[in-house]
């Protein structure tokens, strides 16, 4: 059956779809109805010792009718009404079936953690528009944006605070190994994570890459000296806005892939300046070509295709949130007729690589819906893309210093 005889199959899923979520939304309501009476019957009761026990009762109720525990019932009933009371849009919106529950649940989450009510308004004016567009994982990482941009101040004192819980911890568990988990800053980590993932593997080794990984930590963490030519080069992508950078606005440093911010001053003032260069991209307004020159090969060289990869962030199909760092570097017009430079290459997916339109920045998929190609950084409130320098981090090894 080609695109078009299965049109009828994809209408029919989106309103699966539709239904589903709709579904949810009369469970919800139906939870919050039922423990509204019986706030109000219990009210009535006399003894503060029987109204208490009849009221520890619902959420039990409620569980037994639905088979859900104490706790699943006492969770979703809150972030309900959270949304039900702090984004009556967003609650339209999910009761409609525009929403599902997976989505309003991560809503509700982030209404948790804002402060102001302003914020919440603000949130609710625009989060539906990018959650029934995007995926969980997209909306996920586009909320962590959205708190860190429109409370900056507040997320860089839940982040100060939560820095100060730093940790490393050591749990040994059966066949003589052990677990270490480390607590430390999302910009670390990522630094961490990068240098792991450039350790070389010689040819014959039959070591997976994750032990690759796990022998590298062992040897980096234990070696008392290490030659500075034997140190692996890291790359790290941020975003960080220009009124941010200049210190004219609180603001965060946002991952290329848009997963995890921290506040933009432990990006400029906290790293070692010996282990770690900045160096800035513009990015053009209108293209977002970072670099305006013109190769005449086939193969862009390094620097171009990691300024595209920190451009990008993430595979550039609809819903694919594959690091554009693991994505091959694709010509959107074919070479040679397209040229190699940073407005005709964009990061996919391998798999995605080989379904691609050649013609635009759009998807065109097989029942002929076309859906545009979206950064990792779109769709941030107060995000004017003429605004936004790359900052490039890489660790030098002593003979580049």
């Amino acid at each position: 059956m080609d695109g078009n005889g299965n049109a009828g199959v994809l209408e029919r899923l989106t309103s699966l779809g539709r239904e589903r979520a709709q579904a949810e939304a009369a469970e919800l309501v139906a939870m919050l109805r039922f423990r509204d009476a019986e706030l109000v019957r219990t009210a009535g009761i006399e003894s503060p010792m029987v109204r208490l026990v009849e009221r520890s009762a619902i959420a039990l109720e409620i569980g037994q009718a639905m088979g859900l525990s104490e706790g699943q019932v006492t969770n979703r009933l809150a972030a309900a009404e959270r949304l039900r009371e702090r984004a009556p849009q967003t609650w339209l919106a999910f009761r409609r079936g525009d929403v599902d529950w997976a989505r309003g649940r991560e809503i509700a989450s982030t209404l948790l953690v804002l402060r102001r009510p302003e914020s919440h308004d603000r949130l609710d004016d625009t989060v539906v528009a990018y959650a029934n567009a995007h995926t969980v994982a997209e909306l996920r990482a586009w909320l962590k944006r959205f708190v860190a941009r429109v409370e900056a101040e507040e997320a860089a004192q839940r982040a100060e605070a939560a820095r100060r819980q730093r940790d490393v911890q050591v749990t040994h568990v059966d066949d003589a190994m052990a677990w270490v988990n480390a607590f430390v800053p999302s910009h670390q980590a990522a630094a961490i994570d990068a240098r792991l993932r450039r350790t070389p593997r010689p040819d014959g080794d039959e070591r997976t890459r994750g032990q690759v990984r796990a022998d590298a930590f062992v040897d980096l963490l234990l070696a008392e000296d290490t030659p500075a030519t034997g140190r692996a080069r890291t790359d790290i992508g941020i975003v960080i806005d220009a009124d941010v950078l200049v210190g004219a606005e609180p603001g965060p440093a946002v991952a290329d892939d848009g997963t995890w911010t921290v506040p933009a001053e432990w990006v400029l003032d906290h790293l070692d300046p010996d282990d770690t260069f900045f160096h800035r991209l513009l990015v053009d307004p209108v293209t977002r070509d970072v670099l305006a020159h013109e190769y005449v090969g086939r193969f862009a060289p390094d620097v171009l295709a990691t300024a595209i990869s920190f451009r990008d962030g993430v595979c550039q199909a609809p819903g694919c949130m594959r690091p554009a760092r693991d994505c091959d570097l694709d010509h959107q017009v074919p070479h040679p007729r397209g040229p190699t430079r940073g407005s005709n290459l964009w990061a996919l997916h391998r798999r995605h690589h080989a379904m691609k339109s050649h013609r635009t920045l759009r998807w065109i998929l097989p029942s002929g819906r076309t859906i545009d190609a979206e950064p990792a950084t779109h769709g941030v409130p107060d995000g004017n893309i003429s605004d936004v320098e790359r900052a490039l981090a890489r660790g030098l090894t002593d003979d580049e210093h």
